[in-house]
């Protein structure tokens, strides 16, 4: 498989992460958007940790919100 193809795989799997969070957690896309990308699992996704990109984006999803809840930055807003 080319680094293209995996860019486009990678790149699709990201975006229904994201529309997962925004459905899930009735977030709007835009704030799904930056709870994922700032986010140490996406970090992990995109470094190839563990295989993670292999986990389902519901499984992702639901990892991504409990890592944003757990966030210290959040507490008290």
């Amino acid at each position: 498989m080319s680094d293209e193809s995996k860019l486009a795989l990678r790149s699709a799997k990201i975006a229904r992460i994201i529309e997962n969070i925004s459905e899930m957690f009735n977030v709007s896309l835009q704030e799904a958007t930056d709870i994922y990308y700032n986010s140490e699992t996406a970090n992990l996704i995109d470094e190839g940790v563990a295989d993670l990109h292999c986990r389902s984006e519901k499984y992702l999803a639901e990892e991504v919100w409990l890592e944003h809840q757990d966030c210290p930055q959040r507490e008290g807003l």
